[in-house]
Formats: structure tokens, C-alpha cells, sequence
């Protein structure tokens, strides 16, 4: 297996690396509001330039912070529906720059 380029990690002490939407799902889901309250996405670096945070809160819902330093990047938002956090947060961190990592191109034929 490769290097890992990012990690999700539960204040429980849950991991994992390169998280797939399904992973990201199962995360949030096991969010509580006593002794697991948020999940931290990031690279797998000393210096990440980017991350993404969720967040229960007390009133119910999630809080959902995204910050990318490189792209001036900062955004707060809520949801309720995990699969939508964990769709967005898929597709936010598949956009982020990975040093290392190859790029897929598409040509058309």
C-alpha cells in the first residue's frame, strides 16, 4: 500500500487513512455529544495547508468547517444529513492538492 496523502481522526481516537465516503460516513455517524465530538480531516503532513471539521452540536446537526490556506479558503456551514456531509466532504477533499500524488487525466478518443 502507498503512503497515505490525508487522515480522518475521531476525538475517540478513531483513524483512517485515505477515508472513503463510506469511511467518512461511518465517522460522523459515531459522533456523539459526550466523549466523540468531532472528526478532523487533514493531510498526512507536519504543516497541513488545509482541513475540514465536523462537529456535533448541541442543538442537534453538525457544524462543518473547511479551510484551505492555499485557496483562501474558509468556510463554516451546518447539515443534518450525514450522507450529504460525508458526499461534500469527499468531493472537497478529492479537489485539495496532494504532493506526490499522480494525476488522472481524461482524454477523449
Amino acid at each position: 500500500m502507498g503512503a497515505a496523502y490525508y487522515r480522518a481522526d475521531s476525538e475517540n481516537g478513531d483513524h483512517i487513512e485515505d477515508s472513503s465516503e463510506d469511511a467518512l460516513f461511518m465517522l460522523i455517524d459515531d459522533l456523539n455529544d459526550s466523549d466523540n465530538t468531532f472528526v478532523v480531516v487533514q493531510p498526512d503532513e507536519d504543516d497541513p495547508v488545509w482541513f475540514a471539521s465536523v462537529a456535533v452540536l448541541d442543538e442537534g446537526g453538525y457544524e462543518i468547517v473547511r479551510r484551505d490556506t492555499t485557496r483562501n479558503e474558509h468556510e463554516v456551514t451546518t447539515a443534518t444529513r450525514i450522507n450529504d456531509i460525508a458526499r461534500d466532504l469527499a468531493i472537497w477533499i478529492a479537489a485539495r492538492d496532494f504532493p506526490g500524488r499522480s494525476i488522472r487525466q481524461v482524454s477523449e478518443f
